[in-house]
């Protein structure tokens, strides 16, 4: 029999518990994969008298991730912590004492993944790191192996269950953010501080993770424009159904001449298209490469199993070895890459404006005076009527056709400064495909 290859747990909340779980209970499936049986020689947890949903064998329990960096028979760790720190450090002193690394932490990588991999690569090491984005789907060995031979064109994702989930049941149930935020919280989807998720940044440290992997840049997450879902109405889903769309928070990151235009922001995406009808607390990812053509990957992008299998696959492809050929290619990045330059990029797209106006004549003459001034095409209008308790406030939705981004933007906000326009308007970007 081969020898065992032992393993470090180093976190055992949701994921770590699930990890244990698998390698536990399908050791024998999990051997015939890896070609050696994978043990948990360690476990490192907070509360070590705190009851947990699985039992780790043997007892094998620590207070301190030294113990597993320290262990001279472990020879890969599963970094199941979130955060920026502690993680960062456990992760270096993990790599400088000769640990392969699997982790779920996307935070880390967004914030810090070239002084990772720089430092792993030095160390002869291997980070992995499919569970960093998108849950159990394999978009990481989708990108970083099977589509090696496409130069990627364009990503475009629902990277973020919770949000996905509140539009979803705001569309279905007409239910206000408010009332379907507190929903998600008691159905475990959201936390109790939401706002990583609701306003964009779960998904856009998700997205810089993608586009090293795609572009082989460096993007700083923080740079990327992002919008989050916090700012929506059911009266926006409404009308974006009537137009034949609905509202998802979609990340994108596209070449264009050269250079690369990314955001995560609520766009329309038409009733029919597999990002429409992503529903709940699944993501889905979508890529263009420029010999394959469109690729869609659709599954649950959290919680417990699916998040595990993406951890225990990455543990099997470290001790095969796999993941070490392909960190040497997807891990290229060091400390000092310059990062890359993703302002001033324009996206040429359709776009849905829903504009408070007051209900007297000559409005919509206005308005779409002042597009066309900027140069942009209505290709349709809908003027609801005005809303109840005399509110004079009407709500005009404009469809347009393909333009500029920045020309749009200053569209809006000249519309915005206007006499005739109560608060700020809302923009939305319509993706067709």
């Amino acid at each position: 029999m081969n020898e065992p290859v032992r393993v470090g747990v180093v976190g055992m909340g949701t994921v770590g518990s699930g990890v244990v779980r698998l390698l536990v209970e399908s050791a024998d499936h999990i051997e015939r994969h890896a070609g050696r049986p994978i043990v948990v020689e360690k476990a490192v947890v907070k509360d070590l008298a705190k009851a947990r949903s699985v039992d780790v064998p043997g007892g094998r329990l620590s207070a301190d991730w030294r113990d597993v960096s320290r262990d001279p028979s472990i020879s890969v760790a599963a970094l199941l912590v979130g955060g920026l720190e502690p993680a960062r450090t456990i992760m270096i002193d993990l790599l400088e004492h000769g640990k392969d690394v699997v982790t779920a932490n996307k935070a880390l990588l967004a914030e810090h993944g070239p002084e990772l991999f720089e430092l792993a690569r030095r160390k002869g090491r291997s980070i992995a790191f499919e569970a960093a984005v998108a849950g159990g789907i394999p978009i990481v060995a989708a990108i970083g192996e099977c589509l090696a031979a496409n130069r990627i064109e364009s990503i475009r994702g629902i990277l973020n269950g919770t949000s996905n989930f509140i539009l979803t049941r705001m569309e279905e149930d007409g239910a206000d953010y408010a009332d379907v935020l507190k929903l998600a919280q008691e159905k475990g989807f959201a936390e109790a501080d939401p706002a990583m998720d609701v306003d964009g940044t779960d998904a856009t440290q998700k997205l810089a993770i993608l586009a090293h992997l795609a572009f082989g840049v460096w993007v700083p997450w923080a740079e990327i424009p992002r919008t989050g879902i916090d700012g929506l109405d059911l009266d926006l889903l409404t009308y974006a159904g009537e137009l034949g769309y609905r509202i998802r928070l979609v990340a994108v990151a596209t070449r264009s001449d050269g250079r690369l235009a990314m955001r995560v922001a609520p766009a329309l995406v038409r009733i029919g298209t597999p990002l429409a009808e992503t529903r709940g607390a699944y993501n889905a990812v979508s890529i263009v490469g420029d010999a394959v053509g469109r690729m869609f990957f659709h599954g649950l992008g959290a919680g417990q199993m699916p998040t595990a299998s993406a951890v225990v696959a990455d543990i099997i492809d470290t001790v095969v070895g796999r993941a070490a050929i392909t960190f040497r290619t997807t891990g290229v990045l060091s400390a000092d890459t310059p990062a890359a330059r993703i302002a001033g990029v324009d996206m040429q797209e359709r776009h849905f404006l829903r504009i408070r106006v007051k209900d007297r004549p000559g409005v919509l003459a206005r308005i779409t005076g002042i597009l066309g001034e900027h140069g942009i095409s209505i290709a349709s209008v809908i003027q609801h009527e005005a809303g109840q308790g005399g509110d004079a406030n009407v709500p005009l939705v404009i469809m347009t056709h393909p333009c500029g981004t920045t020309a749009l933007r200053k569209a809006v906000d000249h519309i915005d400064a206007s006499d005739v326009v109560s608060g700020r308007s809302v923009c939305l970007s319509v993706l067709e495909d």
